[in-house]
């Protein structure tokens, strides 16, 4: 039989995963699969027929419906890995070879044929949605960015690697503005240079931690279109701005509503995504009966007959 075992965010708090983490320890020796990510435990392990509950849980887990981000796709990468690294340590049973190989097969299907995963689900990967768009209309992009988290990381991992852009980076600390430059190919301009690095871009990020606001109506010199994503709270961009024929400015409310809308998409995609997860287990059913009924052909067979008589008379 195929067991598993589970500590996720569904079923555990964050708390409670902490505390089970240091006692959720499996025998080495046994050939097993182990996955890890940011809000769950999984251990898969043993051999012969792999009950329904389990098969329905890893194709759910693979399709993105267990993820606290429902239809994230990350998931499909960290199964695939964790299947890869126990397939070089140890012989696994059959039955662990098809189940995962099925449930990476069924994850991929879902999202060929539904749009669970469509649409960005969080701040920057809206952002990034949005500026792709920009990019569309308008062509090769000077973007300027200013102020320095993860959330801005996130989307200079995009930016880094798009040629359609040139990327300008400003920060109060300039150091720490010099060391993402660096990291990320991008150029560096000194906070008190914040109007020369407006006037020169087409699309402006700004997601300080300001108490205040730092861009305003004066502080905008030039006549060219210019696209703003205001990520801050309290907003970094003066509402003042607005005001602005060529300036069209994304706030955090704008960029939560985008986000919404996709979620709303995902979710209407769930029965579709639960569809095909029945048509995946059926198959794979249909696959263990084939089994069962072909080993208890060879039982049957009079060779077979001969050595289990040999082995009752050994036994005896």
């Amino acid at each position: 039989m195929i067991h598993f075992q589970t500590i996720n965010s569904k079923s555990h708090s964050l708390e409670q995963r902490e505390q089970l983490f240091s006692t959720f320890t499996f025998d080495e020796s046994t050939p097993h699969i182990f996955l890890q990510t940011c809000n769950r435990m999984e251990i898969y392990w043993g051999e012969g027929k792999v009950p329904e509950e389990t098969i329905r849980h890893i194709y759910r887990v693979a399709s993105g419906l267990e993820s606290s981000l429902l239809g994230e796709r990350f998931i499909q990468g960290q199964l695939k890995s964790a299947y890869q690294d126990a397939c070089k340590k140890y012989k696994l049973s059959s039955g662990l070879h098809r189940l995962f190989q099925s449930a990476m097969h069924t994850g991929k299907n879902v999202r060929t044929r539904t749009r669970i995963s469509t649409g960005a689900v969080s701040h920057s990967q809206a952002t990034v949605d949005l500026i792709k768009r920009n990019q569309e209309k308008k062509g090769q992009c000077t973007i300027g960015l200013v102020g320095i988290n993860k959330l801005t990381a996130d989307i200079l991992k995009f930016l880094s690697t798009n040629d359609l852009s040139k990327v300008y980076i400003c920060n109060r600390t300039h150091s720490k503005a010099l060391d993402f430059a660096g990291r990320y190919g991008c150029e560096c301009l000194p906070f008190s240079d914040l109007r020369q690095l407006v006037s020169i871009c087409d699309i402006l990020i700004c997601a300080t931690s300001a108490p205040h606001s730092i861009l305003h109506r004066e502080d905008i010199t030039t006549d060219k279109s210019l696209t703003i994503f205001d990520l801050a709270f309290p907003r970094d961009v003066d509402s003042s701005v607005d005001q602005l024929s060529q300036v069209e400015v994304y706030n955090l409310e704008m960029i939560e509503k985008e986000v919404q809308q996709n979620l709303e998409v995902r979710f209407s995609e769930v029965e579709k995504a639960e569809q095909i997860i029945d048509e995946e287990i059926k198959r794979f059913n249909e696959w263990q009966s084939y089994l069962s009924e072909e080993k208890q052909t060879e039982c049957k067979r009079p060779e077979c007959k001969r050595i289990n008589n040999k082995q009752t008379a050994s036994q005896s």
